[in-house]
């Protein structure tokens, strides 16, 4: 990603981080970080997120989806002897569409343009919450407004989330 479009997709989740009354620190801001997952389509696959906290038992972030951006399916497994993240998303603004395994109840949902096997749609609107177990297949996608999401965990190894798609590569690369 090009350094202008990373400023410019900062700019604009700081923008909904303030719409959402999500009140941040200088340092907070400037450790956003913007993850395009190594496939080129920022506005489709993307997430916008900042951690405050990432010990060996807790991690909270809030996230920043745009609209209709998606974060690809993934699940948290085991890490260095440890057993893979639990978390709980809680949506502040917008409406969140999370996809888990389970039964299939979502009717006509739009594909993103990668592989997904989960199809237990779960909708949260402002204020809403939900719990997603290790070891769970799992996307979200923000709403026509977008959704901030705060997320509640443990330790988070995002480094070794294992996706759907090959094709992912979570660490962002800024030119």
């Amino acid at each position: 990603m090009k350094r202008e479009e990373y400023e410019n997709i900062r700019a604009r989740a700081l923008a909904m981080y303030e719409r959402a009354g999500i009140v941040l620190t200088d340092k907070e801001k400037e450790n956003l970080e913007v993850a395009d997952f190594g496939l080129g389509d920022i506005e489709r696959l993307g997430l916008q997120l900042i951690t405050y906290i990432n010990t060996d038992r807790v991690c909270a972030k809030e996230m920043v989806l745009f609209p209709r951006q998606t974060c690809p399916e993934h699940m948290h497994v085991d890490t260095d002897g440890q057993k893979g993240k639990e978390e709980t998303f809680r949506c502040r603004y917008g409406k969140v569409y999370l996809y888990v395994e389970g039964e299939n109840n979502a009717q006509g949902v739009q594909l993103p343009p990668t592989p997904v096997t989960a199809f237990h749609e779960v909708v949260l609107n402002e204020g809403e919450q939900y719990t997603i177990m290790p070891y769970t297949k799992h996307w979200f996608r923000g709403g026509k407004d977008g959704a901030v999401i705060s997320e509640f965990s443990t330790r988070s190894t995002d480094e070794t989330d294992v996706f759907t798609d090959s094709n992912v590569v979570r660490a962002p690369k800024v030119e």
